[in-house]
């Protein structure tokens, strides 16, 4: 056999491992999205306290509050101070949300007309508290670049919605950190390509024994001094939850 025969040979061997290699190592838009939603709300049940802070040109206000949630049907949060806005509680079953006004000892059934209207008067809407509208199951995903965010390489990640789909954006481009699945920057746009809003994930640390971006800030894009904060003070990824605990009844009492 030759020598020009062996090195043809040879490189086309190393050429066919690096096209399996590549093949079966990229992962789809789709599964870094998956991944990426699955590690910040948890596959199963999960338990969390968390500092909303919101932000405006003259004064800034503080909610307290709590949260249950299990997989991607059922979620509650509970307004825990201030006292005058304490019992406030939403709740998600299945397709239907429902908001508790102890002040007015009355459950509420939010219409999908009210999903994307403020909550407690933050930068997050009623549709960002309780995820009704999927980035996984809503929207067409495709990988577009890369992008640095927090010091760490991110996949850029473009969702379009797809047409039946109950969001209101026109686009969304995500930022996922490659290492950890962190969702680290997030801009939304309206139908006709303006930017919207733009939330960011930093402080990155270990809750709940994952590594998470522990503080999120939701600044919209055309008014300034204006911004929303969560802190996430506390999760618990092991929870151990019922579908029962997520009933309108169980809304007015827990605590």
């Amino acid at each position: 056999m030759s020598k020009n025969i062996v090195i043809k040979a040879f490189l086309s061997i190393a050429l066919w491992l690096i096209v399996c290699s590549v093949g079966y190592s990229q992962e789809s838009a789709l599964e870094i999205i998956q991944k990426a939603d699955d590690h910040a709300r948890g596959v199963e049940s999960s338990k969390g306290i968390m500092r909303m802070t919101i932000i405006r040109p003259t004064w800034q206000r503080e909610i307290e509050m709590k949260t249950w949630a299990k997989g991607t049907e059922y979620s509650l949060t509970l307004v825990t101070a201030p006292a005058r806005d304490r019992g406030t509680a939403t709740l998600k079953r299945e397709k239907e949300i429902w908001n508790w006004q102890p002040s007015i000892d009355r459950a509420i059934k939010l219409p999908a007309s009210m999903m994307m209207q403020s909550w407690m008067g933050s930068d997050f809407t009623n549709d960002d508290l309780v995820r009704e509208s999927s980035i996984v199951v809503d929207y067409t995903h495709a990988l577009i670049g890369e992008e640095v965010v927090e010091e760490r390489v991110c996949h850029l990640i473009e969702l379009i919605p797809k047409p039946d789909a109950p969001v209101v954006w026109g686009k969304v481009l995500v930022r996922i950190d490659k290492a950890d699945y962190l969702q680290l920057k997030t801009e939304f746009f309206d139908e006709d390509g303006y930017l919207v809003n733009t939330m960011l994930g930093t402080e990155i640390k270990e809750l709940g024994g994952r590594l998470l971006p522990t503080r999120l800030e939701m600044i919209p894009a055309e008014e300034e001094g204006r911004k929303t904060v969560v802190e996430q003070l506390d999760i618990d990824f092991n929870a151990a939850l019922k579908e029962s605990f997520f009933s309108i009844q169980n809304m007015k009492r827990v605590r």
